[in-house]
């Protein structure tokens, strides 16, 4: 989808202290050989603090360098990859009261990893159709650190890390323009974040905890078996979202002057990522991410942050965000640079 006349007013982040990758190994938690074919070099972790929490920290610093008041916000998007607090609690208006305590919908969106990104896109279409709303808050937050979650073992693909994010999408004026966002599916690959699991009961109301490599391993038996499922290459949706994104906002990815993308490790990001954009390693947040992990929704934005507040994009750079979630789901987004940030100038 094309977009005119929007851009992101201000942006914050709340990021834990970061968890060396070689004291993970020490402690029994993280394996050597894992350790050493991501090249992970550490992960944001937060010991206890509730992951609303730090999705409320990072809005604060978003609206604070947004221009925006309280009144000017029409809605507040909020979403998450993981448990935020009781059962049947909405987390999303309680960061609405922490933050801008007005009287408008506070929207929970379950797009996972893809969450923020997909509420950008969901503000930008209630911007542009309702005339009234001068901005939009969106954000998330994320803690790993409960009972049912090994961090460092969960997936093979990444190590799992918590942070909170923010952006504000304004009308009027920002850092930076969105120029175009997008995304699409290929439900055929559902199956992965599924197989091995009954649906009812639900896991987590047994005790069962998060573990994606338990259930890729499933697969691995499925196919074994020969009932593998029709399961395509995802890396090519990767590229066809970032190709249709890119023509929306007419550019070519020559033209991207950097390209922020999840915080995976470095085979799975090859895999799903660089290799299918043929992404010159100059171009890509590899260094940064390593240090982070992957904090769920945040990733793309956390990067957007790290780059622009380091000077290392300034006005009239395009930046290309590029995610993906269970589903299976590839999500891109275009915006170009038109200030500087304060520490940066």
């Amino acid at each position: 989808m094309r977009t005119e006349n929007l851009y992101l007013a201000g942006i914050g982040s709340q990021l834990p202290p970061l968890y060396p990758a070689g004291r993970a190994v020490e402690e029994g938690l993280y394996d050597e050989a894992a350790r050493q074919s991501s090249g992970m070099r550490s992960a944001a972790v937060s010991a206890s603090t509730p992951a609303p929490d730090m999705a409320i920290e990072a809005a604060r610093a978003a609206l604070a360098g947004s221009g925006h008041g309280p009144d000017d916000i029409g809605v507040l998007l909020h979403s998450y990859t993981y448990h935020q607090g009781p059962d049947g609690w909405s987390a999303g208006h309680y960061v609405l009261r922490n933050t801008v305590d007005r009287p408008v919908p506070a929207i929970e969106v379950k797009q996972g990893c893809l969450g923020m990104l997909a509420s950008v896109e969901a503000a930008a279409n209630r911007l542009i159709a309702n005339p009234t709303h001068d901005a939009a808050l969106i954000t998330t937050g994320d803690n790993y650190s409960t009972p049912g979650v090994e961090r460092w073992r969960a997936s093979g693909l990444f190590v799992l890390a918590d942070a909170g994010s923010a952006v504000v999408l304004s009308r009027r004026s920002g850092f930076a323009e969105l120029l175009a966002v997008g995304s699409l599916s290929d439900s055929s690959m559902e199956i992965l974040h599924r197989a091995g699991e009954e649906l009812f009961p639900p896991g987590v109301t047994r005790g069962r905890g998060l573990n994606f490599s338990e259930r890729a391993e499933k697969v691995r038996e499925q196919w074994a078996a020969g009932q593998a499922p029709p399961i395509k290459n995802f890396g090519d949706r990767v590229a066809e979202i970032a190709e249709r994104t890119l023509k929306e906002a007419g550019l070519t990815l020559d033209q991207v002057s950097r390209v922020c993308h999840v915080g995976f490790a470095r085979p799975a990001l090859e895999a799903m990522f660089l290799l299918p954009l043929d992404l010159p390693e100059e171009k890509n947040v590899w260094e940064y991410v390593r240090t982070i992990g992957h904090t769920g929704a945040a990733d793309l934005f956390l990067g957007l942050e790290h780059l622009w507040r380091g000077g290392e994009v300034g006005p009239g750079d395009h930046v290309l965000l590029i995610g993906a979630s269970t589903g299976m789901e590839a999500g891109a987004a275009v915006v170009r640079i038109t200030e500087s940030a304060p520490e940066a100038a």
